[in-house]
């Protein structure tokens, strides 16, 4: 019987599946809940959380596609670019016919025999469909994060997700709670629309200018990556130089050092607040009407807040013990695969700055190793699932203390993490020569692959 693997979702994640599987010449089939490819970045997609003014935070180079580069010349392309730019990716690998639009998966359960039930609803009805496996490719921004606060507010609370476009914003005096890069970036529209604008924030930031030195500012030093202690003492100093101290600007200062939470790539809200053209307010205290206090003792009047305070991981068509969640996300190897080798696969369960969708696609190129080994050698795939219930899992903070927030959980250094995918294919290329020459007991594999449960890796998992 012909193994066939499953892909959720047709945004970046999924097209780098989609594409790797193509090229190891792996059968699949794509299932997208919108009307396209695209993900977020189509304005359209109901679950889209892009805005009018959305543009990369990182720059054209480094963000896409290696075997496809972009045709645009904007070093920061809008998502008008950007959707197309995933449309012509997906037709011109002849990828766009492998998925199924408008149909949403509602349920993926496994059988016994280890082979996994796939459940949707299309244009069509009801679809029930099994497969050797499952790629879950759904993105991690989605599912707003939505915190509760004391009292009650008697104007408009919208999360960002619901965001657009500016004249949302016109005539109303708006409170931003959160200072992510879409509340900044929607922080600076508001300031043209909005009667007033004020941003209330719990933590200091560190601001990142896109341009350092007239080029983008993530195209300098691509080559080694300086140990983290060093390049956080250079760092800081040069963007300091450039955009000043945000404390100066009425942030907070940062109770933890740069690069050990995601950077704000956006210095105009710096300058409108040098411009007084909004404020920087305290944490939330309590809201009373259309009163907000704050905590430092102060209070405003607004007509609307607007929640920039991120997204939950969210796999809701899954059972959590089957992706082996621990806390805020998945304890998964690499950020992929889960240790008991279950058929489950996860696509995009990353976040780090510069690791763009090429860094997504070496993911996929790794899946499809192992999915290519497991139908061809299976000595293989044995050995690679045997070594990663025997050894340390690779650090990928690459030397970073990261804050321990939940949007913190499955952050990763670019470069560990890249070079420890790296590794991990040679590894897995190399496992049949060594497995008999380390003597490794290699776990006895289902009719489909996978492996079954043995001592070390049952370790693992209670670990």
């Amino acid at each position: 019987m012909e193994h066939r693997y499953a892909i959720i979702g047709a945004g970046p994640s999924g097209l780098s599946a989609a594409r790797a599987l193509q090229k190891a010449g792996i059968a699949f089939d794509g299932y997208e809940a919108s009307r396209g490819v695209g993900g977020l970045w189509d304005i359209e997609n109901p679950r889209s959380t892009m805005y009018e003014s959305a543009h990369l935070i990182s720059s054209r180079t480094t963000t896409q596609f290696a075997e496809y580069p972009m045709a645009s010349t904007a070093d920061y392309p809008s998502h008008r670019e950007l959707i197309r730019y995933f449309r012509d990716f997906a037709d011109h690998f002849g990828l766009t016919d492998q998925f199924r639009f408008e149909t949403k998966v509602t349920a993926v359960t496994r059988d016994d025999d280890g082979e996994w039930m796939l459940r949707a609803t299309g244009p069509d009805g009801e679809i029930s469909q099994r497969y050797t496996g499952v790629i879950l490719a759904n993105g991690t921004l989605a599912e707003p994060h939505i915190p509760t606060f004391r009292g009650e507010f008697a104007g408009e609370i919208m999360h960002t997700s619901a965001y657009k476009r500016a004249t949302q914003l016109t005539g109303k005096r708006v409170l931003i709670i959160g200072a992510g890069n879409s509340g900044c970036d929607i922080a600076v529209d508001a300031v043209h629309h909005a009667a007033s604008v004020d941003m209330s924030v719990r933590r200091g930031y560190y601001f990142v200018p896109r341009y350092l030195f007239g080029k983008p500012a993530d195209t300098l030093n691509q080559g080694k990556p300086l140990p983290a202690k060093i390049k956080q003492f250079i760092d800081k100093r040069v963007l300091q130089a450039f955009t000043g101290d945000p404390v100066h600007f009425g942030f907070p200062r940062p109770a933890y050092k740069i690069y050990e939470s995601h950077p704000i790539v956006n210095t105009l809200i710096l300058n409108h607040l040098g411009q007084g053209d909004l404020s920087i307010r305290a944490d939330i205290d309590r809201f009373d009407g259309h009163t907000v206090h704050f905590r430092d003792g102060s209070q405003g009047e607004y007509d609307l807040i607007l929640l920039a305070t991120g997204y939950t991981l969210d796999y809701p068509f899954v059972e959590r013990d089957a992706l082996h969640w621990t806390g805020w996300s998945p304890k998964l190897f690499l950020n992929v695969f889960p240790p008991s080798f279950n058929g489950l696969y996860v696509m995009g369960m990353i976040e780090a700055s510069g690791i763009g969708w090429q860094g997504r696609y070496e993911q996929a190129e790794l899946i499809a190793e192992y999915l290519r080994a497991t139908e061809d050698a299976p000595e293989r795939a044995e050995a690679f699932r045997q070594r990663i219930a025997d050894e340390p899992w690779p650090d990928l903070t690459g030397g970073y203390h990261y804050l321990g927030l939940e949007r913190m959980s499955f952050y990763v250094n670019k470069d560990a993490y890249r070079s420890a995918v790296r590794d991990a294919r040679t590894a897995l290329r190399a496992e049949a020569a060594d497995a008999p020459r380390r003597g490794i007991r290699l776990p006895r594999l289902t009719s489909r692959g996978h492996a079954s449960s043995s001592r070390a890796t049952q370790q693992k998992v209670d670990a």
